[in-house]
């Protein structure tokens, strides 16, 4: 019981627990506990920057051999496609054999149709770039880690970069202790200004892409991981606080920081962590494919729209292309289904009304697969590059 009341994760579980009690009982004061989460999840993202930064100069740096950083990034950009292909046909599969929009769509409530759209601009390349900090600190780190490792004094430039990460990460940890605050505010706010009486008309959407989820994580990525004889079990139980995190904060950034850590600590190379994370945190997001594939359906079938093999095949492209916009854009999810719905004409823009009232109790699924995909996606990339070190050896 000592041990139990000493983590963390005990304690982010009672506050998840705590606000589904206050959402549900006393909504008002549920709402107004947002800025909990909100602010939260900001203070976390100040070290996201300076933790990339840190880990992918000192990784590219130290390593010597820059040809590896080369492959190890064509490597990772070639399994990010691989995989969120993979995700996308997971969710239009699941989506076309339960078919959760085979319903009436007069008796679910309806937000206004255009607070979907209106947001929903054209989405372009620079603009994306322009407004991801996450890829900027990535691309500057590897053009200073590049510097870095041609010049004479590397060692002694290592060693003070060394420091600086080491202050960071100490930094981090008592952040951290604030998370079960963090997760409280977050969920309060979600339960209680949604309520969870909205999940009734739409549950079999919901459940959808929560079962998507559950069945790409331990069917496809527990595949590839025993593959690498290690057990996805063993690697959820590892990533377990990351995880309850981002269940309360329904943000996958928020996780960011202790993740990269987490997995250095499982035996990955800070080179490999450095670079597959923060890339993957803007290519590789499992858990927003399969939501968008599913969503996409979903409002077809709502629409009574049938949609051919070609209309299908048409989709899954579109999707690979316009689902790599769907990070780092405030309102992202329903820019990329407008983009969609509208390059493939035959289904009603408007049905993103429908989704609204709901979205964000899909949100925890998205981001909890997205986490989970990007740490497995780093093990796998090490493993290849036989930079992968067990802990227990």
């Amino acid at each position: 019981m000592k041990k139990i009341l000493s983590h963390l994760t005990f304690y982010v579980f009672i506050a998840i627990i705590a606000a589904i009690a206050l959402g549900v009982f006393f909504p008002d004061t549920a709402v107004s506990m947002k800025f909990l989460g909100t602010y939260f999840v900001d203070l976390i993202k100040i070290f996201i920057v300076p933790i990339i930064f840190f880990t992918i100069v000192l990784g590219i740096s130290s390593m010597g051999d820059l040809k590896k950083v080369g492959r190890i990034g064509i490597k990772s950009i070639i399994y990010f496609e691989l995989i969120t292909t993979l995700s996308l046909l997971i969710g239009m599969g699941v989506a076309l054999i339960l078919k959760p929009g085979n319903i009436n769509k007069q008796l679910l409530p309806v937000a206004a149709a255009a607070k979907a759209t209106t947001a929903s601009k054209s989405f372009n390349w620079l603009s994306f770039l322009q407004s991801n900090t996450t890829i900027q600190a990535l691309l500057l780190a590897i053009i200073a880690g590049i510097v870095i490792n041609k010049n004479k004094n590397r060692i002694n430039i290592i060693h003070q970069l060394g420091k600086l990460s080491h202050y960071v990460f100490i930094a981090l940890k008592y952040v951290m202790y604030l998370a079960p605050v963090g997760a409280f505010g977050g969920m309060a706010f979600s339960v209680g200004k949604f309520g969870l009486a909205t999940l009734l008309p739409l549950a079999k959407l919901v459940a959808c892409v929560y079962g998507a989820s559950a069945l790409f994580v331990f069917i496809v990525l527990g595949s590839i991981l025993k593959y690498y004889n290690l057990s996805i079990w063993k690697y959820l139980v590892a990533i377990k606080e990351e995880l309850l995190l981002v269940l309360g904060t329904s943000s996958s950034e928020a996780a960011l920081p202790t993740l990269m850590s987490k997995l250095e600590k499982m035996g990955c190379s800070k080179t490999v962590v450095g670079l597959v994370i923060p890339t993957g945190y803007s290519f590789n997001l499992d858990g927003t494919s399969i939501y968008l594939s599913m969503a996409v359906i979903f409002i077809a079938q709502l629409y009574q729209v049938h949609l051919s093999f070609e209309h299908l095949l048409m989709l899954i492209l579109i999707l690979m292309l316009t689902s790599k916009g769907a990070a780092g854009v405030t309102g992202s999810g329903f820019i990329v289904l407008t983009t969609t719905l509208t390059a493939i004409h035959t289904i009603p823009v408007e049905g993103l009304a429908f989704l609204l009232g709901v979205d964000k109790f899909m949100s925890e699924a998205r981001a909890i697969t997205n986490l989970i995909g990007n740490g497995v996606a780093t093990i796998v990339i090490a493993k290849s590059e036989k930079e992968y070190v067990n802990p227990a050896t």
